[in-house]
């Protein structure tokens, strides 16, 4: 069978699942949120480079073809009802299945960032499982952004930035529901450039480092 065949036999088994895992009175009901946002504060401010997480410079390394440049597009997503559905559906998803445990847990190691393994991962896991499936559902890669924040405790996690044409949302494996990335309560660190995904962009211009960029989210 060939490569793209699989590709999509994978993917149209994964919008099955996410189809039966989320037809419930949960999943409607977050089809018709109100985005509740302000024009003036719906798109994350950046302020020039960052240096991207070393977990994720070692994911590029066994996994290239995923990290490849963009060309320099600045696509968004078109926030329609079925989209904004399609965001909840895959996060509740991802959310559901997946068991938080920690990169020591699984691999005796403090950042390995890969996809779930044994259905366990911790939070950058989430994320690029997440951005794989929408991805295979038909959102450009271009407006899922990997992205690096301090949590309301002030430690390190990941989530994935959704570019819409309605602001940044983020998906986010400590809740189910989504937001514009000023409703969260984090502190936004940085994140992938929609340009190229192996650059990384600062979304702060206090000159916070974080030593640990991803700890395993708990719900």
């Amino acid at each position: 069978m060939s490569k793209s065949k699989k590709q999509k036999m994978l993917f149209g088994t994964i919008a099955a699942m996410l189809v039966a895992a989320t037809m419930t009175t949960q999943s409607a009901q977050a089809a018709k949120v109100n985005y509740d946002v302000t024009e003036t504060s719906i798109f994350t401010p950046t302020y020039g480079k960052a240096l991207p997480p070393i977990g994720y410079v070692n994911f590029c390394s066994r996994n290239a073809n995923e990290c490849r440049s963009l060309g320099g597009t600045t696509k968004k997503v078109v926030l329609t009802e079925q989209n904004w559905k399609i965001m909840h559906e895959v996060n509740n998803y991802s959310n559901k299945t997946v068991k938080p445990v920690t990169d020591s847990e699984l691999y005796n190691s403090p950042e390995y960032w890969t996809y779930p393994q044994q259905n366990a991962g911790d939070c950058e896991d989430y994320v690029l499982q997440k951005k794989r499936y929408l991805e295979g559902l038909g959102f450009p890669a271009e407006t899922l952004l990997i992205t690096v924040v301090l949590d309301t405790k002030g430690l390190g996690h990941a989530v994935l930035t959704v570019r819409t044409d309605r602001g940044d949302f983020i998906l986010d494996n400590m809740r189910n529901d989504i937001r514009n990335w000023r409703n969260t309560g984090y502190t936004y660190i940085k994140r992938q450039s929609q340009h190229n995904p192996q650059i990384w962009t600062a979304l702060t211009n206090r000159g916070t480092t974080v030593s640990r960029t991803t700890v395993a989210g708990q719900k």
